[in-house]
């Protein structure tokens, strides 16, 4: 008696179970190696962000306006700027950052945004950037190490 197979049934290869394992095993890798690519670039995107000249200075920006508003930030702007991001204090990083802060494409974004800070003065923008500023002090505040 005939048996008939279910439709959605795929046929054993029983002649190479070996060669059927090593597909299936080269496929899971190749899987793996894709995984692996999609995290290490997003990592190292996060990593350029970090340094990126547009956001630095727009921070700048933004910070000096802190200053006006909260004297206790004043001195703190790479301090926090590293907390915010999470990166660890010392002279590579201050060194790096300094180098953003020479480039063309800083100096201009900076003018850019000193002028649209400038426009913004409205009281809503100004309890906007208030907010903002005691969210980085607060951030700073928790990340940073207690000096004894």
């Amino acid at each position: 008696m005939k048996r008939e197979r279910a439709q959605n049934a795929r046929p054993v290869d029983c002649r190479r179970p070996v060669a059927a394992a090593t597909r299936h095993l080269m496929m899971r890798i190749n899987r793996l190696l894709a995984a692996v690519l999609v995290v290490a670039s997003a990592g190292a995107s996060a990593e350029d962000r970090r340094y990126d000249p547009k956001a630095l200075a727009r921070y700048d920006v933004s910070y000096v306006r802190c200053e006006k508003s909260f004297p206790e930030m004043k001195g703190h702007r790479d301090d926090a700027y590293m907390s915010l991001w999470r990166m660890k204090a010392g002279s590579k990083t201050a060194a790096r950052l300094a180098e953003v802060r020479t480039s063309a494409a800083y100096k201009s974004e900076q003018r850019v945004a000193t002028r649209e800070a400038a426009g913004a003065s409205t009281p809503d923008a100004v309890k906007g950037v208030e907010r903002q500023c005691r969210a980085l002090w607060g951030e700073f505040q928790k990340t940073a190490k207690p000096t004894s």
